[in-house]
């Protein structure tokens, strides 16, 4: 595993599980779908199963292991609210950012009912950040599901944004990423989606995070939008993990 993440929110990424199943149109051109089979093809034993969703008790010490404090992504080759996820594994998941409080956990999330629905048993120390993915209205209700959890810092992830998003629920929200789709088959992000979402994010007082135009050529179209890089994130403060 790379010890540097190219996902421009993140400084690395730890999957102690791999492997999902699709649940909303957001999912139709999974990059980590994509990944897992050229990793597979590369002989990576963590994808010997291509995009099968699996457990690795092997990887979840890693971050103990990691001696400086980083800012990690959890779960970027899949889901942890995954529904073949056990509950006990997600408990052990959690446990370990627990103990890894000089470490910064950004999770990720779909599945958010089932997120909800587990809350009441997670312990949720203070350097976990919670996040749901909204790609179109239809799935706006992910929103109050996050807000319906103990996260100390919730955010949202509006990645691939699919169409306009009016009258977002923002209240309770941390911190706003948007970004298009990338890849051979990236549906279109039109410039207004995005422009509507930041103002929005302006009128609450939330950082913004515009991550890419996305496209077939998502490096050449770049991430600048009005003549600027908005990169804005929450404060990572240090050693910040107090449990509840």
């Amino acid at each position: 595993m790379a010890l540097h993440s190219a996902i421009e929110w993140t400084q690395t990424t730890w999957n102690p599980v791999t492997g999902c199943s699709k649940v909303s149109p957001g999912c139709l051109h999974c990059y980590a779908e994509r990944m897992s089979f050229r990793l597979r093809s590369m002989g990576q034993k963590n994808y010997s199963s291509g995009f099968t969703t699996t457990l690795h008790p092997h990887m979840l010490d890693l971050p103990l292991r990691w001696k400086k404090p980083m800012v990690i992504f959890v779960n970027s080759m899949s889901d942890l609210f995954h529904e073949e996820v056990p509950v006990s594994f997600i408990q052990r998941v959690f446990e370990v950012m627990n103990m890894a409080t000089r470490h910064t956990f950004q999770i990720l999330t779909k599945r958010s009912r089932r997120m909800q629905e587990i809350n009441p048993i997670l312990p949720w120390s203070q350097n976990i950040w919670m996040g749901v993915s909204v790609e179109s209205k239809k799935w706006l209700t992910r929103i109050d599901d996050l807000r319906g959890t103990d996260a100390r810092l919730k955010f949202v992830s509006f990645e691939p944004l699919l169409e306009p998003l009016e009258n977002i629920p923002l209240q309770g929200i941390d911190w706003v990423i948007v970004g298009g789709e990338s890849g051979p088959q990236a549906r279109p992000l039109q410039k207004e989606w995005v422009i509507q979402i930041k103002d929005a994010c302006q009128q609450y007082g939330i950082p913004f995070f515009f991550k890419q135009w996305g496209g077939t050529r998502k490096k050449r179209a770049g991430p600048i939008l009005d003549g600027r890089v908005w990169d804005a994130m929450p404060p990572v403060p240090a050693n910040e993990g107090a449990k509840r």
